[in-house]
């Protein structure tokens, strides 16, 4: 087993015996697991946890299935497997419609679930030539989910680290204010913008060869930030899925 963890799940389900099922068997193959037992607490860990994979019971107390996966597309992308015990085709199309990307029925085998499981992983990881980012100054590893300048780690915070990743993945493209804040903080957040010019600037602080004078990490006035290897670097920056 990987000495770090393989992915974050988050577990939707209000029967117990399943919830502790996918808990003991996903944490014994190296996966960190959160659990809920209902969709507002679902909302509420996807929002503060940030999970790489969400299994989900439709039949939920309080808010189903179904609209918690259109509260999770409001802002995110994270995959979806839905776990349930609904069998018409009508159910699986409501919930692949509104954004899910697999559906298993209860009940399942372990091992199929953890295969659909890993094949979701696997589609939703950066293709290899997004897997490392380099420019003059330092390299983004996605994969790794650190920062390097020369031979040494980069420290960032879990909030910088999370804008970092966010505008990478976006590479040139822009990325407004209110989707890098929903991204980072979650769905209730569309105004708070003096928390992206905070965490911006020790962002900035950290990677920016001249602080005050941002070369990768710009600002479109009004309307959000881009994350410029190729135009910062002169056409030095490159994408490289072989070094670290």
């Amino acid at each position: 087993m990987s000495a770090t963890p393989l992915a974050r799940v988050l577990v939707v389900d209000d029967e117990p015996q399943i919830r502790s099922a996918l808990d003991v068997n996903l944490r014994a193959r190296g996966y960190v697991v959160d659990l809920a037992e209902s969709g507002e607490q679902a909302l509420h860990l996807a929002a503060t946890h940030h999970p790489d994979l969400v299994l989900l019971d439709l039949g939920l107390p309080g808010i189903d299935g179904i609209d918690v996966i259109r509260g999770l597309r409001g802002w995110t992308a994270v995959p979806i497997i839905i776990l349930s015990v609904r069998e018409a085709e009508a159910d699986k199309v409501a919930a692949l419609d509104a954004g899910a990307d697999d559906y298993v029925t209860k009940p399942f085998g372990m091992n199929e679930l953890l295969a659909r499981l890993r094949a979701t992983l696997r589609r939703h990881q950066p293709g290899p030539e997004q897997a490392t980012i380099r420019t003059d100054d330092f390299v983004v590893d996605l994969v790794a989910k650190r920062v390097l300048r020369g031979d040494s780690d980069v420290h960032l915070t879990p909030t910088e680290w999370a804008i970092v990743e966010h505008l990478v993945r976006n590479h040139g493209r822009l990325v407004t204010q209110r989707q890098l804040l929903q991204q980072v903080w979650g769905p209730q957040y569309e105004f708070e913008t003096n928390y992206l010019r905070v965490h911006l600037a020790a962002v900035r602080k950290k990677l920016e060869p001249v602080p005050g004078q941002p070369r990768y990490f710009i600002t479109e006035p009004g309307m959000g930030y881009r994350f410029d290897f190729s135009t910062a670097a002169n056409g030095r920056a490159s994408l490289n899925a072989d070094e670290p």
